[in-house]
């Protein structure tokens, strides 16, 4: 990944090797069982008809993104009213008023399949599944991992996607590139001390990983300093600058916050 801006451009890269292995999943309003037996029935319809591989195709192949336009909420209307974070790239993120994005995708198919309008509200991460658990959303669509915790506000559809957790380091950082598993990645971070500081981004997997949590059977780092960000690309962009070692991340969403980083920091 190439920098701008500079005379020497400073680049980053992504350790390919997984940290973590996680199912993502819809989070329905547990007071509307009849939505998530719709959901769960979509979800398999779309991978059987090849509709799901065609829209991940938009985003990790040769196919083009399509644009997403939310409705205006209308109490008074039939609506499907989404929960999303849009700054999860390639599963939610917006150009304009409009919104792109796999999660996206499947939202507007979603909504025709139920013959509602579809209406999508763009919160703050953390806030995505409380929402929809105060009633406010129907479903939260955001590249949700299934765990416990959120289990107390929704009610996760089947998965339809699996997702793992990687480590981004500047282009120059050979520490890892012996590395061959997940246990050479872990035992070199778990060597290193307090000036060694990883950044990930609020609410996610990844600083769930980082920090450590019981109830995903993950140890964290309490050897490392941790930072958190509203969005991978601003941990990137923080890497770039030198104010962090590394960054854990969604695989999915690191080629795409590695270039945003380099740029913009912000998707």
């Amino acid at each position: 990944f190439a920098g701008c801006g500079g005379k020497e451009a400073t680049t980053a890269k992504v350790i390919e090797i997984d940290l973590t292995s996680e199912e993502y999943a819809f989070g329905v309003d547990k007071t509307q069982p009849e939505l998530l037996a719709s959901v769960n029935a979509f979800i398999a319809e779309i991978q059987a008809n090849g509709k799901f591989d065609e829209i991940c195709n938009n985003y990790f192949g040769d196919g083009t993104p399509v644009a997403v336009k939310s409705a205006k909420y209308d109490e008074s209307k039939d609506q499907l009213v989404v929960a999303t974070n849009a700054a999860f790239e390639p599963f939610e993120y917006k150009v304009g008023d409009k919104f792109y994005g796999i999660d996206m995708e499947i939202a507007a198919l979603l909504a025709e399949y139920l013959g509602q309008e579809l209406v999508i509200q763009d919160m703050e991460f953390d806030a995505v599944c409380m929402t929809v658990g105060q009633h406010k959303c129907d479903i939260a669509m955001a590249g949700l991992t299934i765990n416990e915790e959120r289990k107390e506000y929704v009610e996760f559809s089947t998965s339809y996607y699996t997702a793992n957790q990687k480590l981004v380091v500047k282009a120059d950082d050979t520490t890892f590139d012996a590395c061959k598993t997940t246990d050479d990645v872990v035992a070199i971070l778990k060597g290193l001390d307090k000036t060694t500081k990883i950044g990930y981004q609020n609410g996610t997997t990844g600083g769930l990983y980082v920090e450590g949590d019981a109830d995903w059977g993950f140890e964290g780092y309490q050897n490392i300093s941790t930072e958190s960000y509203d969005n991978g690309a601003l941990a990137v962009k923080d890497l770039l600058d030198g104010k962090i070692n590394y960054v854990v991340i969604d695989a999915a969403v690191a080629p795409t916050c590695t270039e945003t980083g380099l740029t913009e920091g912000k998707h």
